[in-house]
């Protein structure tokens, strides 16, 4: 009987150790994920899925419905280089680092190893299309191959254009702030960026390696360029300028600029407000360049689906910082209010995301880590963000603060609070300001200065100074 009982416990030991190793072969052998990087140039979150529902984005709308949207991310600094810098490093902004659009990462921080330098050592083919990194040369050892689109950066078509601005590449001698040419899509640089993510899904389909592929599109930055029938999608009659076009007395002067990157084109004064007549004709050429790249973004989408990739791919998309369009009766990014902080930020997970919102507080520099854990790679110790990979697991994120900065302008975010204080060298505060967003979302009401809110102050100045990282003065 002993001997029996010793024989069924035998097989049934080898039976178990069999299907242990079934499983464990077919671990081994599933398909890493890949990852698609969109990155969308001055993009704001005026969008059709946050609200906005005089845009025409339906291929973002669609990818909106997919994914795990975020109505609150927060860029770390308002200007691109600095922003993608930080963005693809996962490092806070300090007072002497990751200052400006020149910005190079590989310079700032040498020694950190970025998000596709850290995605390549894993295995991953890492590609870099358009504009990524500011500096088309920045943090060259991250990619197996990189392409931008040649010619004249501000990429014009109208003939006057191009002529009197020499093909210098920089909007001077009669080049304006926005064109609508009768071009087909592939005119533009977008249209052409497209169409190389496209034919690069086509060869990466193929590969056994995971991939990496970044599209950095260039709309809706200035020149507001578009073809024709993007700008036929609305109507400039229906076009309003903002609520807050207004510049309240109780808000710092530091708070407000000249957006000198407006100011360079030929047809905007050189001092003074935007023409009401010019501020909507900007604000149409906005839009419909917003629609412009969504409908490249689209055709790249559709061709992942087609090649039935979508399924083990992660698909996120982010604007490197919010805009002004007459906000505050600015334009351009270089400022620490909500319009130019707050950044549409969504991301696809296959089998995770099915169109949810969350209001969870989110910097960039958490993107990072959340990339990493979900495709199973450790960050190294430089990532000063955390991951949300919890809220896409439902889950509760306590974390509810951001600090963003520009210049001497630092921001904590905490909450509904926005407190910013303009600080020297040695970290003392000249100025400030604080809105409360519950009450005043269009930052019109400063309360820093008034005196019931100078206990608010207090402790948000402190806390600041903690939250801004350990190495922002040096």
């Amino acid at each position: 009987m002993n001997k029996i009982l010793i024989y069924v416990l035998g097989l049934s030991l080898f039976f178990l150790s069999c299907k242990e190793k079934k499983v464990d072969t077919t671990t081994q052998q599933k398909k890493p994920t890949n990852i698609l990087f969109i990155a969308v140039d001055d993009l704001r979150p005026e969008l059709n899925f946050y609200g906005a529902n005089h845009i025409n984005s339906p291929n973002l709308d669609k990818l909106a419905s997919e994914s795990l949207v975020f109505n609150r991310a927060y860029c770390n600094i308002p200007v691109c280089g600095a922003s993608r810098a930080s963005l693809l490093t996962g490092m806070r902004p300090t007072r002497h680092r990751f200052i400006n659009y020149m910005t190079r990462a590989d310079v700032d921080v040498s020694e950190a190893i970025s998000l596709p330098n850290l995605l390549k050592q894993n295995g991953y083919t890492t590609i870099s299309n358009g504009k990524i990194y500011h500096n088309n040369e920045d943090d060259g050892i991250a990619w197996n191959s990189r392409w931008f689109p040649e010619g004249n950066i501000r990429n014009y078509q109208i003939e006057k254009n191009v002529i009197e601005n020499e093909g210098s590449g920089q909007a001077q001698g009669g080049a304006i702030s926005h064109e609508m040419a009768q071009v087909h899509d592939t005119a533009y640089f977008d249209g052409k960026i497209a169409q190389k993510g496209i034919a690069d899904l086509r060869m990466l389909k193929n590969k056994k390696e995971p991939f990496f592929l970044a599209l950095g599109f260039m709309k809706p930055h200035l020149p507001f360029n578009a073809p024709k029938e993007y700008w036929d999608l609305y109507d400039r009659s229906k076009i309003e300028l903002p609520e807050s076009y207004t510049q309240p007395k109780s808000t710092p002067q530091k708070a407000f600029h000249n957006f000198g990157e407006l100011r360079q084109y030929n047809n905007i004064p050189k001092k003074g407000d935007v023409p009401e007549p010019l501020a909507k004709e900007l604000i149409h050429g906005y839009y419909a360049c917003v629609s412009y790249v969504d409908a490249q973004i689209g055709l790249v989408l559709d061709e992942l689906k087609r090649l039935e990739l979508d399924e083990d791919t992660i698909v996120i998309l982010w604007g490197d910082h919010g805009w002004n369009l007459g906000d505050h009766k600015l334009w351009c990014k270089h400022v620490t209010f909500e319009t130019a902080l707050n950044t549409p930020l969504m991301i696809k997970v296959p089998g995770k995301t099915q169109g949810t919102k969350t209001d969870a507080i989110t910097e960039f520099i958490d993107i990072y880590p959340s990339l990493t854990e979900l495709v199973g790679v450790e960050a190294p110790n430089t990532v000063e963000g955390q991951s949300f990979v919890p809220i896409l697991d439902g889950k509760t994120q306590e974390k509810d603060w951001a600090v963003s900065k520009f210049k001497d302008a630092v921001t904590l975010i905490k909450g509904d609070l926005f407190y910013t204080e303009w600080t020297k060298d040695d970290g003392v505060a000249y100025a400030r300001m604080l809105f409360n967003h519950k009450t005043d979302p269009l930052e019109l009401d400063n309360l820093a200065e008034k005196p019931e809110y100078q206990d608010t102050v207090g402790e948000l100045a402190k806390e600041l100074r903690v939250k801004w990282g350990k190495d922002f003065l040096k």
